[in-house]
């Protein structure tokens, strides 16, 4: 009986001592875990990680509908960050209500030693998009009949947005290697293609006539597709510390783009693209006080371009020029953007510092249609607003961005997005 009580207790003090161990590697286990993880968001970046941010898409707009999807924030270090600069790239696919699809790859990456700079612009858009004829300025300046005439006795050209249905395919891939620090020169390719285009508001039969159709009849284009396929030399003088929301330094861009008919472009043209970007820090000993600054040219070199790729606000490689204003609000042969923005971080953790921010931006745009007789800087739209950044990547400096806006003749509306507007 003795034998039993002693084995008894014997089992009972096994259970409570490896019902302790269990214990304590539970602790143990928890306690790693922490640690892991705590070592993880401290380490030092180096080369190969890869900060992802997504980000639900949800919206809507009277052309779109109700807007949904997902977009993707991707940042990685191709090289040692001591000496690379880190890489960048905005994913998104969305679909929307009136059975729309938009889909966008642009990205910015630096090789190793920053030796070599790859620049991608990819899209795929079954979508549909107002127009307003050609150049700044009032509606009332920019009527079809304004600038081209059908003396037919009964075509008038329609005033006010003129809703345009299409696919649209995009592939720009550019590549630039170093020449010195800071500077870099290469080549570029370039195809855009729109097709099954619906020109919703033409009506010949009845003289209704648009921008988009009377434009076509006037320099030779097709109404229903048309293609430009293009070579660019390219120049970049880079020296920002974070393509993703930059503190210091400058960017400056020139791209000179050819777009030969026998390489299968509609028609012969060229372009220019001109661009640069500052940053000054206001309060010199930190970086809560950003002034910055950003302006492009767009020009016409030689050539007829299609009416849809001519120089249009929103049109730049992230589309995010011409706030309030919705893509494609004024076009022309000839562009000029400028925009300032003043940046301020206003509250932080000891976690993340650089938590929330705040910004207030003005922007100006221009353009010039010759046929309508509307001058470079002869008419201006201008554009405000004021927005709120949460940052969701510390180590990326990748920021979450709600802008509101105002402009001209009533606009106003509001952006959502990942990284700074420039």
């Amino acid at each position: 009986m003795k034998n039993i009580q002693y084995q008894m207790i014997a089992l009972c003090l096994l259970f409570l001592v490896a019902g302790q161990v269990q214990g304590q590697d539970a602790v143990d286990k928890k306690q790693a875990k922490k640690e892991a993880k705590a070592a993880k968001k401290n380490k030092v970046p180096e080369k190969g990680d890869i900060y992802l941010s997504p980000l639900p898409v949800i919206g809507a707009n009277p052309a779109l509908g109700f807007i949904y999807g997902a977009g993707l924030a991707a940042s990685w270090y191709m090289g040692d960050p001591k000496t690379t600069k880190i890489s960048s790239a905005l994913a998104g696919l969305a679909f929307t209500t009136l059975n729309q699809t938009v889909f966008t790859i642009k990205s910015t990456a630096y090789t190793e030693n920053n030796n070599i700079i790859l620049m991608g612009d990819w899209r795929f858009l079954n979508s549909s998009q107002p127009t307003w004829g050609l150049g700044t300025g009032p509606q009332s300046a920019k009527l079809v009949s304004n600038g081209f005439e059908f003396n037919d006795g009964i075509s008038e050209g329609i005033d006010g947005a003129q809703m345009m249905e299409y696919k649209f395919i995009r592939f720009y891939q550019t590549a630039l290697k170093k020449v010195n620090e800071g500077f870099y020169a290469g080549i570029g390719i370039h195809f855009d293609r729109f097709y099954d285009v619906n020109d919703q508001l033409l009506d010949v039969a009845n003289g209704d006539i648009t921008s988009y159709y009377a434009y076509n009849e006037a320099y030779g284009f097709d109404n229903e597709s048309t293609t430009l396929v293009g070579l660019s030399l390219n120049g970049i003088y880079d020296t920002r510390d974070n393509q993703n929301n930059p503190y210091k330094g400058r960017y400056a861009y020139a791209s000179f783009k050819m777009n030969p008919a026998f390489i299968g472009s509609e028609k012969s043209s060229t372009t220019l693209w001109l661009e640069y970007r500052d940053y000054f820090s206001l309060t010199p000993d930190n970086h809560k006080n950003i002034l910055a600054f950003w302006t492009w040219g767009n020009f016409s070199t030689s050539g007829d371009l299609p009416y849809l790729l001519l120089p249009a606000i929103g049109y730049d490689q992230f589309a995010k020029s011409g706030r309030p204003y919705a893509q494609g609000r004024f076009r022309g042969q000839n562009m000029v953007y400028a925009e300032t923005e003043f940046r301020r971080h206003v509250w932080g953790t000891d976690k993340n510092p650089d938590l929330i921010g705040m910004i207030a931006y003005f922007n100006i745009t221009t353009a010039s249609a010759s046929d309508n007789d509307i001058k470079l800087f002869g008419e201006i739209n201008k554009g405000y607003g004021l927005g709120v950044r949460i940052n969701i990547s510390k180590k990326a400096r990748t920021n979450l961005g709600v802008d509101y806006g105002w402009g001209d003749y009533g606009t106003q509306g509001v952006y959502i997005r990942l990284n700074e507007t420039f």
